[in-house]
């Protein structure tokens, strides 16, 4: 008898089985040039879309910020909150690569919800801000706002990815009054005492009487913009900004820097307003009041920055430049 044929079925299904595992190693090895899942996920950034989007957001918030930076809430303003939404909108930027490879879902009925309690805290906000009671609502609203943008584009995943660049923002609010009355008043003590022995140690005619500096025929108060606990805390932000762009591997590094942030936003603090003093003894009142006052919000940043920058350089001494 005659060997039976086999099944071409048999052969046919031997086949596919081995083809669908070649296409499984040409798609998992890297080496074979072949995309990756991750990339294949990978969608392009809808201009269309997006850019709507940044100027409903700019149209509904470029007011906002416009009262508090210039207009009524000017008095709670640091000087430096576009600057901390600018460097947000960065941080955002270098994830966005991230998001769009992130083969997650939205959630549009959760998005739908925190944007209509977003979109109603703005309106109750901003008609809040008009009477000029309360600010922080009209502010607090961009986070819900965003948080829905994001729910609505890549679902919970997607807040994961870029959750830093959200509570960075946080840092651009002014804190609530109370606690920053309890706190501010001690800290005012304490940078004006330094503030005036430095200029002291400097051969300028500078005294002091609680917050009040005397400087020549000049008398300046400290206020709580120049050394509050707000300036404290945004300062604590460059700290934690600075932190993780340097991305630590060492847990105890990372932990380290933070704390030491508080120390060196204290330092920068004394140096705002030893140079505001300068300014006013030197050039007179209005200079010292007008736009050297706001220039001095980012000097502040920046003192701050090069303070963090030198205690990373010491820090490397006991855990290693690459650590």
């Amino acid at each position: 008898m005659g060997r039976p044929a086999r099944k071409p079925s048999d052969s046919l299904l031997v086949s596919g089985h081995r083809f669908a595992a070649l296409t499984a190693a040409r798609v998992s090895d890297p080496a074979l040039g072949a995309p990756s899942s991750a990339a294949a996920a990978r969608v392009p950034w809808r201009w269309p879309v997006a850019l709507p989007l940044l100027l409903g957001l700019a149209a509904l918030y470029g007011p906002t910020y416009w009262d508090f930076l210039f207009g009524f809430w000017a008095a709670e303003s640091q000087g430096h909150e576009l600057l901390v939404v600018a460097v947000s909108a960065w941080l955002f930027h270098r994830r966005t690569g991230e998001l769009r490879a992130l083969a997650s879902p939205g959630r549009p009925v959760v998005a739908a919800l925190v944007l209509a309690l977003g979109l109603a805290a703005y309106a109750v906000g901003r008609y809040l801000s008009q009477l000029h009671v309360n600010s922080r609502i009209e502010l607090s609203s961009q986070f819900l706002v965003l948080l829905a943008l994001l729910l609505a584009y890549r679902g919970w995943r997607g807040l994961r990815v870029v959750w830093f660049p959200l509570l960075f923002l946080l840092f651009a609010m002014p804190l609530p009054g109370g606690l920053a009355t309890a706190v501010t008043a001690p800290l005012k003590q304490a940078v004006s005492a330094a503030a005036v022995a430095l200029l002291g140690l400097l051969d300028y005619p500078v005294g002091r009487s609680g917050v009040v500096i005397t400087i020549g025929q000049y008398q300046l108060l400290v206020a709580e913009a120049c050394a509050g606990l707000q300036t404290l805390f945004t300062l604590e932000a460059v700290g934690l900004l600075y932190v993780n762009l340097m991305a630590y591997r060492s847990a105890w590094r990372t932990a380290l820097m933070s704390v030491l942030a508080v120390p060196a936003a204290f330092l920068a603090n004394v140096v705002r307003v030893t140079t505001l003093v300068l300014v006013t003894y030197h050039f007179g009142d209005a200079a010292g009041q007008g736009f050297m006052h706001r220039f001095a919000g980012i000097v502040l940043f920046v003192v701050a920055l090069g303070l963090l920058m030198g205690l990373n350089r010491l820090s490397e001494r006991f855990f290693g430049a690459a650590q």
